[in-house]
């Protein structure tokens, strides 16, 4: 891909983001989108194929969210990112003279994804990509429950150090004595307190906190929460606090 790339535009920057996503996990993907591309200059070009279903019929997209650029599988990839963003324009890509001919029924990401971006950097119009589309696809991503002194949330992702990554975000848990009192509920195992990094804990200990991503999280120091509860994606996890009487 980045041969493809760099043939068609050689000037291109090429930055990766990641090659850790679990093989054909596009729930896993999006949240990486979710968190990191936003942190690029306005008008970067990403390429996600996490594409389980190539060479199939689903659709392979351009898609400007916000003031950054997409070229993915319509396969969910985006659904996070359009959960805080509506897009501004997606293109369904039809267009094969912007594509490498032959293309592989099993390498779009070198045969349609990688020239079609290398194009998009020289200048080349989306709307000539293909046809317009009003709607991605999208994932089931449950909500957040929250109510006085609880927040009813679930594990979202385990990164590589078996951190279990949630969807309760920083700006939800309570602060102060109340944050110092809380309690943590994952597969039958409890941690108290919130603690600000993970050097503070002994060696081995569980605890609870908030990641560079402002997502509170579960980890073992010098270890792997995900295998010391034997916990996954999809996980319930409950946070619950003292609300003072009023």
């Amino acid at each position: 891909m980045k041969g493809v790339i760099l043939s068609l535009s050689p000037a291109a920057t090429l930055v990766d983001i990641t090659h850790d996503v679990p093989a054909q996990d596009v729930r896993y993907a999006a949240i990486v989108w979710e968190d990191v591309t936003g942190r690029f200059p306005a008008g970067t070009i990403h390429v996600g194929v996490v594409d389980p279903g190539v060479g199939t019929d689903r659709a392979i997209v351009f898609a400007r969210i916000g003031c950054q650029c997409y070229l993915a599988p319509d396969n969910g990839l985006l659904s996070r990112l359009v959960r805080r963003n509506a897009p501004s324009k997606i293109v369904r890509l039809t267009e094969s003279e912007y594509w490498l001919q032959p293309v592989s029924a099993t390498f779009h990401g070198r045969d349609i994804f990688a020239p079609v971006a290398a194009r998009l950097s020289v200048g080349a119009d989306p709307d000539h990509l293909g046809v317009p589309m009003d709607r991605l696809v999208s994932l089931d991503w449950p909500e957040v429950r929250r109510s006085p002194g609880r927040i009813e949330g679930s594990v979202l992702m385990v990164d590589s150090f078996g951190n279990l990554i949630t969807d309760i975000l920083a700006e939800m848990l309570p602060d102060g004595h109340a944050a110092a009192e809380m309690r943590v509920f994952c597969r039958g195992h409890v941690v108290s307190g919130l603690s600000r990094t993970y050097g503070q804990s002994p060696q081995g200990t569980m605890v609870a906190l908030v990641g560079s991503s402002g997502r509170f999280e579960l980890a073992v120091v010098g270890g792997s929460a995900a295998d010391a509860i034997q916990a996954q994606p999809g996980e319930q996890v409950l946070v619950t606090w003292a609300v003072p009487a009023s």
